[in-house]
């Protein structure tokens, strides 16, 4: 009997993580340091085949929002050599830099990367955010 309940724990726990989202850090500094990047999903938690938005926060190096940038996001998830199945793009600026990215999907579970090229004040970095479904 015991052993049965802890399967049956075991089992949920399983379930528990292959339907929401683990952010591998908090935050993400871009890869020449330029930006610092945090977001927030308008789905909590993540699903998988959900349509959803990221609220994205940019601060640069300084820790001051970065206001007016530019950015272009894509992604995938490189153990299967695939994108995403959507083409996420930034919809508005919401002032004190933060974004709104709407389109985010992803199809199924497993390690996914998030990538995203901003552009702000003459510089450009590229951020990659990780992430487990």
């Amino acid at each position: 009997m015991v052993a049965m309940k802890t399967r049956m724990i075991k089992v949920l726990a399983l379930c528990l993580v292959l339907t929401s989202a683990a952010a591998d850090a908090a935050s993400w500094t871009s890869q020449r340091g330029m930006f610092v990047v945090s977001y927030r999903s308008t789905l909590e938690p993540i699903q998988i085949n959900k349509l959803h938005a990221w609220l994205i926060h940019i601060e640069n190096a300084a820790g001051e929002a970065v206001v007016g940038a530019t950015i272009e996001a894509s992604g995938g998830m490189p153990a299967h050599n695939h994108g995403l199945p959507t083409r996420p793009r930034v919809t508005a600026e919401l002032g004190g830099g933060d974004y709104r990215l709407d389109g985010m999907r992803f199809h199924m579970a497993g390690q996914w990367q998030v990538t995203l090229r901003i552009s702000a004040d003459g510089n450009t970095d590229t951020v990659v955010i990780a992430l487990t479904l």
